[in-house]
This record gives structure tokens, C-alpha cells and sequence, in this order.
């Protein structure tokens, strides 16, 4: 009695594990009755019928990361490239993803491992390195083209690594170190460029400088000697004038005559002592004597004169 209700619960067990069906929110549920297709259930409690439905398939409804292998590829410079990526993707459709392909996870890692030698094959090392980020879209619309029919969504391709071989490495290293020899030149060349502009810049204000003083000193110098001329003219005007004004006075006229017969008497005397020549008798600078006594002794009589 006791083994018949323990055969009784156990069946119990089963014909309810068979009859209710608990969906996670994550997964959906491919049915088939009598291995046919019935239904997909998403996230929720179903009722089956026991012995008769059965889940033939559990899809995986959140977006999933698969790991592409590293693979080896020939850029169109025929460099030899490891390559390996990621691909992110999504089952939009359970039916499709559970009848329309054997594994979509294998066929997706092959499909993208086929499209990415075909790309890389399009372009050379150098295009493949600086282009990684449109080498990553199109192999998501050719991967997304091809996997449409299977219920599969690719999201987005990521190249992991870039391996080149070591003779490549090193030629790159080499085109770099040139690079930036280059930019050194350039850099080197622009500054020494600047420097002598900036030289001459210098130079030349400079020289505007001096001229310009030398210009303003000329300026100066002329002022002055117009200047000084306008003094000595004014003074030698003044001077003329009085003069002329004493020799109109009484006894101007003589004083006048004495006046220049003595500068006269000097100017020969300088000259005598000064020159190596005699060109006139010695004894013609002893006149001044003659002269001053006569000058004094005309005074005197003007004197008593007046």
C-alpha cells in the first residue's frame, strides 16, 4: 500500500513538472507537439499538455558576446595579419533561430571569421590600423545581411587585435622614426625661420632708429646754426648800427679812420710774426707807435678845443 502511493505522488510529480511550464524573462520556449511545432512561450506560466508537449528549444533572448577566434588574414599589401574580434548580437526570433539554423552561435563565428578576411583582404596594413572603426561597420552590415534569416540581430563588431608580423612592426617603426625626424626638420626649420624674421625684424627697426635720431640730430643741428646765424646777423646788424650812428656824431669820421688804420697796423704784425717771407719792410709794424702818439696827441687838442 505504501509503494503504490509512493508510485501515485511520483507520478504526480511528473504529470505536473509536464504540465506547467515557468518561462524565465529572459529565455523563450520553442513547443513541440508530437515533434511538430506548436508555439513559443516568452517569459510567463504556461499549461502543456503531458506526454504530448514538450520544449524543444531554449533561446536565449538577451544580447549575447561571442568570441571570434584569432584567425590569420593578407591585407592587400599582403602583409600576414592575426586578427581576432567580438560580435554582439541578439535573437530577435526564437522560430527562426531554433529552425532556421543548426547553431546560430557557430554559424555566426564562421560568418564573421569569412567576412573579416574578405575586408581585411580590401585593405592594406597601414589602411587597416588608421580604419578600424569602418572596418567594424561594414562587417556588421555584411554579418547582419546574412543572419537576417536566421532571427539573429547583429548589434555591433569589435576588431580585438591587430597582430603584424615582426618584419612589418619593424618597418612600421622605421616609417614612424622617419615621421617624426621629418616633423622635427619641419619644426626645426619653422623656428629657425622665425628666428632670423624676427632677427631682421630687429635689425631693421633698429636701423629706422638711427636714422631717425641721426635724422632728428641733423634737425637739431640746423636749428641751432640757424639759430646762431640769426644771433651773430642781429648782432652784426646792431653792431652796424651803432657804428654808424658814431660816425655821424662830431669827430666820428676821424675816430673811424684811426680805428681802422690800427686794426690795419695790428692785422700787418700778426701776419709779419706768423709768415717765414717778409713781403714788407720789418719797420712798417713800428707805425702803430707813430700812429698811437698821434691819436693821443689829436685828443688832446680836440680837448682843449671843446
Amino acid at each position: 500500500m505504501a509503494a503504490f502511493l509512493t508510485f501515485l505522488i511520483l507520478a504526480a510529480l511528473i504529470i505536473l513538472y509536464n504540465l506547467i511550464l515557468i518561462v524565465p524573462e529572459r529565455e523563450a520556449c520553442v513547443i513541440e507537439r508530437l515533434g511538430k511545432y506548436k508555439a513559443v512561450h516568452k517569459a510567463g506560466v504556461y499549461l502543456l499538455t503531458p506526454f504530448l508537449d514538450k520544449v524543444k528549444y531554449r533561446r536565449e533572448m538577451r544580447e549575447q558576446c561571442i568570441d571570434i577566434p584569432s584567425q590569420g588574414c593578407i591585407s592587400r599589401d599582403n602583409a600576414q595579419i592575426e586578427v581576432d574580434g567580438l560580435v554582439y548580437m541578439k535573437v530577435t526570433d526564437a522560430y527562426k533561430a531554433s529552425y532556421g539554423i543548426e547553431n546560430y552561435h557557430r554559424a555566426a563565428i564562421n560568418l564573421a571569421q569569412t567576412t573579416m578576411r574578405s575586408e581585411v583582404g580590401k585593405l592594406t596594413f597601414s589602411e587597416l590600423i588608421s580604419e578600424r572603426e569602418s572596418l567594424n561597420e561594414t562587417i556588421v552590415a555584411e554579418i547582419d545581411k546574412a543572419s537576417d534569416p536566421w532571427g539573429i540581430k547583429v548589434l555591433r563588431y569589435e576588431v580585438k587585435n591587430i597582430t603584424p608580423p615582426y618584419s612589418q612592426i619593424q618597418n612600421l617603426e622605421k616609417r614612424m622614426e622617419a615621421v617624426r625626424e621629418s616633423r622635427a626638420e619641419v619644426i626645426r626649420a619653422e623656428a629657425e625661420r622665425s628666428a632670423k624674421k624676427i632677427l631682421s625684424e630687429g635689425e631693421r627697426q633698429e636701423a629706422i632708429n638711427i636714422s631717425e635720431g641721426e635724422k632728428q640730430r641733423r634737425i637739431n643741428e640746423a636749428h641751432g646754426q640757424a639759430s646762431e646765424i640769426s644771433i651773430q646777423a642781429e648782432a652784426t646788424a646792431k653792431g652796424i648800427e651803432m657804428v654808424s650812428q658814431a660816425v655821424n656824431l662830431p669827430g666820428g669820421k676821424d675816430a673811424m679812420k684811426v680805428r681802422l688804420l690800427e686794426s690795419f697796423i695790428t692785422r700787418i704784425g700778426e701776419v709779419l710774426k706768423s709768415a717765414e717771407v717778409s713781403v714788407v719792410p720789418a719797420e712798417m709794424a713800428q707805425l702803430k707807435g707813430f700812429f698811437e702818439g698821434m691819436d693821443q696827441v689829436t685828443q688832446t687838442i680836440k680837448g682843449s678845443q671843446s
